[in-house]
């Protein structure tokens, strides 16, 4: 029996995923994906071809780390510690190390057009020492490729971190479930745990992709200002006034965002809640003929949801066209500037002012995006700590009736 129970654990070793022993290089180059790659180049893969998941990335293990994590905190302060912070300790390495990675990938982006400057200051004679240019030639390489594995590196980092997140709460939303109090259970019914479980824990998990999003945005916008304003003077406060006029203005479209939001969560509970008390109690309405009754009634509801729904994404429409109309915008009022002040516009001028733009574009337009997913992920953790902090069973009258029955 025990070399039986031994050969199992020895099977189930070694079919977990090689990236739970891989090395630095390994994982810097993805190369413990390629034996799954060999498979799937001979024949489609199958349920069995997949490996287990590491001992790290298990809902088991997250969740009871996160338990040790609250327990800890609470013994300490005496108080109900925050789940968000909890969460945050829970993944410290994690965040700092996808941080990295993206302030890696926006320091190598932005030296993209201070390179091209310096080729075409080459190109007309004006280098500053003997074979400048293949140095600034490897120097572009260097940053391309650095470019290329931190953008990798942040996005597989940050996505492993949001499923570790989402496994964790779905844990978290499970066992609370089986100790709800009585009066909890009035104010939670199945279809909004079921809510909470496909929807909340699932938009939080997309959120750690976009936290970093929140910051770089910033620093990003910040580095091409002092590009522009390094290629065309003073010209830059226009491109600044332009980009601070767009954040205003997205401002009051955010708050009516984030309020939209909250009430299309609230008419989606109120209609899962409807429609689970529809299914368990099939047979009393098919015995009284109420299905035409209920299915207005669901109708109704799936109407006030809809509203809702449209009024959150007809928002969401100007606010991206706001954003994507932006850039332009900044462009224009750059070269109406200089136009007017009477800047000198040579080829390196304006050359490192087009490859700037781009800097300037990328964070501006994903701007709707960010605070959207920021609004659903803060919603749904208002939600779901409301429910976690929900009233539980005692336990020793659990203990009680289960030792006298």
């Amino acid at each position: 029996m025990d070399s039986l129970t031994n050969g199992e654990v020895a099977d189930s070793e070694t079919q977990v995923t090689p990236f739970a022993k891989a090395g630095f290089f390994s994982k810097m180059s993805f190369w413990w994906l390629n034996p799954l790659m060999k498979i799937g180049y001979k024949k489609p893969l199958e349920d069995k071809d997949m490996p287990l998941l590491g001992a790290t990335d298990r809902a088991c293990n997250q969740y009871s780390m996160f338990m040790e994590k609250m327990n800890g905190k609470e013994s300490l302060s005496h108080a109900t510690p925050s789940f968000f912070w909890t969460i945050v300790s829970c993944h410290r390495r994690a965040i700092l190390v996808s941080g990295f990675f993206a302030l890696l990938k926006v320091l190598t982006l932005s030296a993209g057009p201070v390179i091209l400057k310096a080729f075409i200051n080459v190109s007309l004679g004006k280098g500053t020492f003997k074979h400048e240019g293949y140095v600034l030639a490897a120097l572009m390489f260097i940053c391309k490729f650095c470019e290329s594995l931190s953008q990798r590196q942040w996005n597989f980092r940050t996505r492993r971190l949001g499923l570790q997140v989402r496994s964790l709460l779905s844990a978290a939303i499970y066992k609370k479930q089986q100790k709800l109090s009585n009066a909890a259970k009035k104010k939670h019914s199945s279809g909004e745990i079921l809510n909470y479980v496909t929807v909340d824990a699932h938009r939080i998990g997309e959120f750690p992709f976009w936290f970093h999003q929140t910051w770089t945005t910033s620093v990003q916008l910040c580095i091409a200002l002092a590009i522009l304003y390094n290629a065309v003077g003073a010209a830059m406060v226009s491109s600044l006034v332009v980009i601070i006029i767009a954040v205003l203005c997205n401002i009051p479209l955010a708050r009516r965002q984030h309020k939209f939001q909250s009430k299309l969560m609230e008419a989606q509970d109120v209609r899962l809640k409807a429609m689970s008390e529809s299914f368990v109690h099939m047979k009393i309405l098919k015995l009284y003929a109420w299905e035409a009754h209920f299915k207005k009634v669901i109708e109704g509801l799936r109407e006030v949801e809809y509203k809702w729904l449209s009024a959150f994404q007809f928002r969401r429409a100007y606010h991206s066209f706001l954003c994507w109309a932006s850039p332009n915008f900044v462009s224009a009022a750059t070269f109406l500037t200089c136009y007017l002040l009477k800047t000198p516009l040579d080829a390196s001028n304006v050359f490192t002012f087009v490859a700037t733009l781009r800097l300037v574009q990328e964070p501006v337009r994903s701007i709707p995006d960010v605070i959207r997913v920021v609004i659903q992920a803060k919603v749904a953790f208002t939600r779901i700590s409301k429910f976690l902090d929900a009233s539980e069973l005692n336990g020793q009258v659990r203990k009680k009736i289960q030792h006298w029955h």
